[in-house]
Formats: structure tokens, C-alpha cells, sequence
């Protein structure tokens, strides 16, 4: 499946540098003005795991797939878009169409960057943007519950369930707090609460963008932004857009080393990717054959069927068994005959939880 995130923030906080890094393209325009991302670019970057190369090289696949992630690069939002300021509708309809909001934030001072409200307070920013969503998910409540309520008292089940849960939701906003907080009280308040598509409702990853200098342990405006993030049970990762750019030029095998000069474990990329994973509760499972070895992404706790309909519909429908192997024994034992020989091949049923890293087989009829 991968997932999809909107990176969003304040005119000139580095969005679109920060995409175009990570999207190793120029498709973005970067510019030091506001609204130089007229149109949402999208952008599809391969996960980075490591894994999938050694399945590869064991089970000697021709080639290897794997899962991707894609960054839609939004607009600036600026005070005022609830209401439609600067390109406010057109901010608020993109973002509706994301798994997650990767929301950038400057945390770095100076430079010839103008901020568009005249100084650098990323918690601040944060609030702008928040408030703004908080207010369009406010006027679509307010105007829609009443009528679900109304409906629920004629005796209208679903509407009951809706009335119930974003009336939930319409009170966390009413006193300054996103939607997200709302706690569904069983599966179809959960599908309700989904279907609404609230703006505050979306899990958020705050980047926190730093000069060079901070790259590798951050500053006293990411300490501030990564308590805000623990509050609200987000997650805030430190990335400078400058280095991510810088290294988007680099040959393949010359980035270990630049990362290694700053100080750098890995790339923004891998841990924007981890967070994400995290914070959507996502998990990787891989299939190994000779034509290819490839990574496919369920949500942690999906069961073996769903995992098959990752990779065909027919595979989900007609399932009767996964042949699973997990990757520490696919790697131990030498690849799937060296498992069965050994005994760590399991044929698993439709209630199997599939788990991160499993190898799996699926066998189906249709």
C-alpha cells in the first residue's frame, strides 16, 4: 500500500526544498517568496530497507521491488485560509487526500529567508496552521452534526454512529483541540470518524528544519517542538533541508561518507520514513522468488488475507494458506528450502497476524 503525506507548513520554511531532496527531482519550485507551490507536486520515493537486499541476494531474484512512500508538496498555508485567504480552499482540499501531515517547521535563524510573519517562533507556526484547520473542520461540524442528531432521533442507525463520534469530535474542537484526540468507541465509530475526513484528524510528523550546524542533534526550537509533539502524541523528527539537497546531488556512493563528515547516521528520507511507519502504525512484509523480491506495507495487526490483497484482490478472495517465514530465519537458514528443511517455514491460517519483516508464500484458489 505505502502511504501518502502532505508536506505543509508557513510560506518559506523550506517545504519545497525539503521535497525536492527528498524526491531527488526539481519538480517543485524553490523559491523565496510565498505560494511559489501553485499546483500540489507529487513525488514517489522507493523505502529505503535493507532487508530487501538480502532477501534478494539469497533467494537470487532477477530484481528487487521495493515499497513507496509519496510526498504531495501543498501550497503555503498563511492566517486566514480557513476562510479562503491566500490559496486557503485549495490548501485545505489537497491536504484532505493524505494519510499523514508532515508539517516543516523553521528552526533556524537568520539567513536571507523572509518569514512571511516576520520571525522565527516554530511552535507559533504550528499553531497558525493548526488553528486554520481546526476552524474549516469547526464550520463542517457544526453545520453537519445537528442534522446527524436530528437523523439518529428518527431512528437512522448510521447516522446514530456519526452523530456520536463527531459530535465527540465537535467538542474537542470547540475547546481548541484536534480532531484527532477523539477516541471512537468501538470499529464503526473508527470507519465514521474516517469517513469524515477531518483535517485535525490526520497523524502529524513535525520536521523540524535546521541549519547544517544542527543537523545531528538539534537546537533549543526543536527541544520546544519535539514537547509539543509528545503533548499531542505526534512524533518530531530533525532534518536541514540544505543537507537533504545537497546530498539528493551526491553519487550513491559518496552519501555515506558526507553523512558521516556531519556527524549523520542516515538521510532525512530514512527518518521521515521511520516516523511515518511509526506514527501510521505500518509494518513491511516481503515475497522472495527468482523473477523478484519485493516489500509490500500493511498496517500492523492485519491479518494474512488483507496482507495477500496487497498483492491482488484474487489472492485476498480465494486465500487458504501463507507460507511464512520470519526474516531472521529466512536469513539463518539460507532462504526458503534451508527453512523447510529446518522446520521454520509455518503454513499459517486466515487469522494469522501477519508480523514486520515476515517472508511470505501465499497460496490461493479462485
Amino acid at each position: 500500500m505505502g502511504f501518502r503525506c502532505g508536506i505543509v507548513g508557513l510560506p518559506n520554511v523550506g517545504k519545497s526544498t525539503l521535497f525536492n531532496a527528498l524526491t531527488e527531482t526539481a519538480a517543485a519550485q524553490a523559491a523565496n517568496y510565498p505560494f511559489c507551490t501553485i499546483e500540489p507536486n507529487i513525488g514517489r520515493v522507493a523505502v529505503p530497507d535493507p532487508r530487501l537486499d538480502r532477501i534478494r541476494e539469497i533467494a537470487k531474484s532477477a530484481q528487487e521491488i521495493e515499497t513507496q512512500i509519496e510526498f504531495v508538496d501543498i501550497a503555503g498555508l498563511v492566517r486566514g485560509a480557513s476562510q479562503g485567504e491566500g490559496l486557503g480552499n485549495q490548501f485545505l482540499a489537497n491536504i484532505r487526500e493524505v494519510d499523514a501531515i508532515v508539517h516543516v517547521l523553521r528552526c533556524f535563524e537568520g539567513g536571507d529567508v523572509t518569514h512571511v510573519e516576520g520571525r522565527v517562533d516554530p511552535i507559533a507556526d504550528a499553531e497558525t496552521v493548526e488553528t486554520e484547520l481546526m476552524l474549516a473542520d469547526l464550520d463542517s461540524l457544526e453545520r453537519r452534526v445537528p442534522n446527524l442528531v436530528k437523523k439518529a432521533q428518527q431512528g437512522d442507525k448510521e447516522a446514530k454512529i456519526e452523530a456520536s463520534v463527531l459530535g465527540q469530535a465537535l467538542e474537542l474542537l470547540r475547546d481548541s483541540k484536534p480532531a484527532r484526540l477523539t477516541q471512537p468507541k468501538d470499529a464503526e465509530e473508527t470507519k465514521a470518524l474516517a469517513r469524515a475526513q477531518l483535517l485535525t484528524g490526520k497523524p502529524v510528523l513535525y520536521v523540524c528544519n535546521v541549519d547544517e550546524g544542527d543537523a545531528a542533534s538539534g537546537n533549543a526550537l526543536c527541544e520546544g517542538v519535539a514537547a509539543k509533539a509528545k503533548a499531542e502524541g505526534a512524533i518530531s523528527v530533525v532534518i536541514s533541508a540544505a543537507i537533504e539537497a545537497e546530498i539528493a546531488t551526491l553519487a550513491a556512493d559518496e552519501r555515506e561518507a558526507f553523512l558521516a563528515d556531519l556527524g549523520l547516521e542516515e538521510t532525512g528520507l530514512s527518518r521521515i520514513i521511520r516516523a511515518g511507519y511509526e506514527l501510521l502504525g505500518l509494518i513491511t512484509f516481503f515475497t522472495a522468488g527468482p523473477k523478484e523480491s519485493r516489500a509490500w506495507t500493511v498496517h500492523r495487526g492485519a491479518k494474512a488475507p488483507e496482507a495477500a490483497g496487497e498483492i491482488h484482490t484474487d489472492f485476498e478472495r480465494g486465500f487458504i494458506r501463507a507460507e511464512t517465514i520470519a526474516y531472521d530465519d529466512f536469513i539463518a537458514c539460507g532462504g526458503e528450502a534451508g527453512a523447510k528443511e529446518t522446520g521454520k517455514m509455518r503454513s499459517e491460517g486466515k487469522d494469522y497476524v501477519v508480523q514486520d519483516g515476515d517472508v511470505l508464500l501465499f497460496r490461493f484458489n479462485v
